[in-house]
């Protein structure tokens, strides 16, 4: 519990409830809002001495499609708020814990979840082999296009696959533009939906309008020298509109998180980009510190090292009162799975896509060779962390009923937005 209630200390006070709340619906809920718990439980045990670049918190929901610069619809590990290099070992027990977890969920049998978590370890060995075997460059270049790998799926999910995948590169900034904005005097401008979207024009920061205005050029300012010359031309197109404060995930509720509304051309030429807070990450409390000072650029730097198709807007700024952050486009052909309306088939073929793609993430930055043959070509390896998953799901379960029972007791306040 003091855990929990650490990570709230920085946090934006009205939003802390609303992530306890978001933390309460289910075990894995709250699982995916403690990655400092998990942390300080990895850091306890034995590692296997290998390293590389970790995501930190490789549950499977921070898994998903988005389009690339090509635009290909590619599927990737999408979130590295706690980016830091580290022991291999921990990311695949995160995503193995979290299969159990999920599994739960949406009513599968205890035997049921520990395959699904087998099944998550067992095709991150056998992709590692596979990298083991295969030259630098390509490993480099290596990625997952959906379009092909829903080819082969089983029919049973096929369909399905081939829907979601239809609508993702629907999901754009026209289409967030009808969504998140609504029309103002013949202008566009962020809508009102508090708590969890508020604009910058109803928040009371004690400034006036022409401050407001000087602070968001400052730091798209301090933005545009983190992208590369090519990239800055691209910046150099577009201009801000509107500015509001979005509420975003489990874990990162509290956060501060803004999203910034861009034009080019004309009014129906937008782009939307996150400017999102970042901190320390939780596994530099077990780890040595990133080599990066500027929090903001670690994520940047860990996200480039581990994905395979980057957002050509990914960069990092600093905001009001030396805050980092950093910047991507909020919608870009993103798509993720719903954890709580999968099938046991498609949870099947999700276990498998997510063990080959952490496996290709960490293959970038680590010793693919010496992490498969670490692994070896049996299933020891697979048994024995399904094994630790089903066993941390349980102790999740566990600390879910505490947290629940604290929000009872009036030790943390809870609310649903």
């Amino acid at each position: 519990m003091a855990l929990v209630e650490q990570r709230s200390v920085d946090a934006l006070s009205p939003l802390v409830p609303i992530r306890h709340g978001r933390m309460s619906l289910s075990p894995f809920a709250f699982y995916r809002g403690t990655a400092a718990l998990m942390a300080a439980d990895l850091a306890r045990l034995p590692v296997t001495g290998l390293r590389a670049q970790l995501c930190g918190d490789a549950h499977l929901t921070n898994f998903g499609g988005y389009a690339s610069p090509d635009r290909r619809l590619v599927f990737d590990v999408n979130d590295f708020d706690e980016t830091l290099p580290g022991p291999w070992e921990w990311d695949v027990k995160r995503l193995a814990a979290s299969f159990v977890l999920a599994g739960a969920q949406i009513g599968l049998s205890p035997g049921e979840q520990n395959r699904m978590a087998r099944r998550s370890v067992g095709a991150y060995r056998s992709a590692m082999r596979e990298f083991a075997e295969t030259n630098t460059l390509d490993t480099w270049y290596a990625r997952l296009e959906v379009d092909k790998y829903v080819k082969g799926l089983p029919e049973e999910v096929r369909t399905r696959a081939r829907r979601l995948t239809r609508s993702a590169l629907d999901h754009n900034s026209l289409q967030a533009l009808g969504k998140l904005a609504v029309e103002i005097d013949g202008e566009y401008r962020i809508r009102s939906d508090p708590p969890v979207l508020v604009p910058l024009r109803e928040l009371d920061l004690g400034r006036s309008t022409e401050d407001v205005e000087t602070i968001v050029a400052t730091v798209l300012a301090t933005y545009r020298k983190s992208l590369a010359p090519n990239r800055r031309v691209l910046l150099d197109r577009l201009h801000p509109v509107d500015v509001a404060l979005k509420v975003v995930g489990v874990g990162s509720v509290g956060t501060r998180c803004w999203i910034v509304l861009l034009e080019g051309r004309d009014r129906d030429d937008p782009v939307f980009l996150q400017v999102k807070e970042a901190g320390r990450s939780v596994l530099e409390d077990h780890l040595p510190r990133s080599p990066y000072r500027h929090p903001g650029r670690r994520v940047v730097e860990g996200q480039q090292l581990m994905q395979a198709s980057r957002d050509i807007f990914l960069g990092w700024t600093t905001g009001p009162e030396g805050r980092a952050y950093y910047v991507r486009q909020l919608r870009d052909g993103k798509v993720s799975v719903n954890s709580s309306r999968v099938t046991a088939a498609g949870m099947r073929v999700y276990a498998e896509l997510c063990g080959q793609t952490l496996a290709r993430a960490h293959a970038r930055s680590g010793d693919a060779v010496a992490i498969a043959a670490y692994l070896g070509s049996g299933d020891a390896f697979d048994r024995a962390v399904a094994e630790f998953a089903e066993a941390y799901a349980q102790q999740a379960v566990d600390d879910h009923t505490r947290f629940m029972e604290a929000i009872d007791a009036g030790r943390l306040s809870a609310a649903m937005d």
